[in-house]
């Protein structure tokens, strides 16, 4: 008599399986069915007038939450990448407005957006001071510095019309821009040693020591890394609304993007998460408030639908953890 053999999964387990295997997955089904839900629910959802406010919705959360990752999946955080969002713009404003060629003025203010970077990094590996202490520091000062520098007061955005459609005045320049940056800092993230190491320092940092893995540096670098896309972002975004104001960015771009990292499966506690993922993240939370804006909800509401989304995600974290430990495929939950 032949032995009996195990029947084969269902289609529905098969496709459960593959989600909890690929957080990505499962919240780009998300962002799809909210989609599909404000393309039936909201006029002119789906217009040329509208995309294009949805992908500057995306763009800039998109592009801090990157940085965000790296910082992340090392095991640290960084507070204060809303400032640096805003004073990267003035530095390019001051620095224009001196006579310095605009392109040359994008890379010297991207600079000092990266030297932020490194003296977070610094204080926190060398001094020993955890990275929120560090970062919420710098976010204080960082803002203070944006106000006085700025006597409070929003100023033009340089640039002629060549540079302002492809730096974030273009109709999809931003959403563009964030598209390609998220395909090349995931790949960064998976394919180089770059991205190995960061995996391994937050995943395991007193192995990584052992290991000979520079874990300072790598932890420097991704700061450096955050600010500097930090700064990016605000120079598009200031760019895009033709004006540089002080308060822009601050603590709604920090918080949005480290949402969209942790909606998107990267875990605050390290060692795992993706670049594509905190895009899709940023796409859900762009789509509710673009679709929140049309349907005249309060803005009170998507900070509530917010914070949900983000307890829900870390819950979704935690069942996905035990999971893959319990056997993953096929093991008992």
């Amino acid at each position: 008599m032949a032995p009996e053999t195990a029947a084969a999964p269902s289609a529905s387990a098969r496709f459960a399986e593959l989600a909890l295997g690929r957080r990505e997955l499962s919240i780009a089904v998300v962002a799809i069915a909210l989609y599909v839900y404000f393309l039936n629910t909201v006029v002119d959802f789906a217009s040329t007038a509208n995309l294009q406010t949805l992908g500057t919705f995306i763009a800039a959360t998109a592009i801090v939450a990157a940085g965000q990752v790296f910082l992340m999946i090392s095991g640290e955080i960084d507070l204060s990448v809303g400032q640096v969002f805003a004073l990267t713009a003035f530095v390019l404003y001051f620095l224009t407005d001196a006579g310095v060629p605009i392109m040359l003025a994008v890379v010297i203010a991207l600079i000092s957006a990266a030297l932020i970077g490194l003296f977070n990094g610094v204080v926190t590996t060398v001094i020993g001071v955890s990275s929120f202490i560090t970062t919420l520091g710098t976010f204080f000062l960082l803002n203070g510095l944006t106000l006085t520098i700025s006597d409070g007061r929003p100023v033009d955005t340089p640039g002629g019309e060549t540079f302002t459609n492809v730096f974030g005045g273009g109709a999809y320049s931003g959403i563009l821009w964030a598209i390609g940056l998220v395909l090349a800092l995931q790949l960064v993230l998976m394919r180089t040693r770059w991205g190995l190491h960061t995996f391994a320092v937050g995943g395991n940092l007193l192995g990584s020591r052992e290991a000979g893995i520079r874990v300072r540096w790598v932890k420097v670098r991704n700061f450096m890394l955050a600010s500097t896309l930090a700064g990016f972002a605000g120079i598009l975004e200031a760019v895009r609304i033709t004006s540089t104001d002080p308060l822009a960015g601050g603590s709604g771009i920090m918080f949005q993007a480290i949402a969209a990292a942790v909606i998107g499966g990267t875990l605050l506690a390290g060692g795992s998460g993706t670049v594509i993922g905190a895009f899709i993240g940023a796409c859900v939370l762009g789509i509710l408030r673009d679709g929140f804006t049309l349907q005249g909800v309060s803005a009170f509401t998507f900070d509530l639908i917010l914070g949900g989304a983000i307890l829900v995600a870390m819950a979704v974290d935690i069942y996905v953890t035990r999971f893959r430990h319990r056997g993953g495929r096929g093991g008992a939950i």
